[in-house]
């Protein structure tokens, strides 16, 4: 195209490219599945856990979260069966 300017430098192009992080990130997950069906069937069961072991954001101090995560395995070795 002779009348657009093309300009080339390393930076142009930065700002573009990470607005698409997110996008980007979830497609090389993706890539990881072998069916499109695979990822809602993961996401379904591991959501479930995740609540468990992770606390609902709020400014809690480094030991209550402590705490929790070691209340949350407690359960989790009991549910599981597993030797605590």
């Amino acid at each position: 195209m002779p009348t657009v300017e093309h300009r080339s430098h390393k930076g142009l192009n930065n700002r573009t490219e990470n607005s698409h992080l997110p996008l980007r990130k979830r497609e090389r997950v993706m890539q990881r599945f072998r069916s499109p069906g695979a990822p809602q069937r993961f996401v379904s069961v591991f959501s479930a856990i995740r609540n468990l072991f992770v606390p609902a954001p709020s400014k809690r101090s480094a030991i209550a979260i402590h705490l929790h995560r070691l209340a949350a395995m407690a359960h989790w070795k009991a549910v599981t069966g597993t030797a605590a």
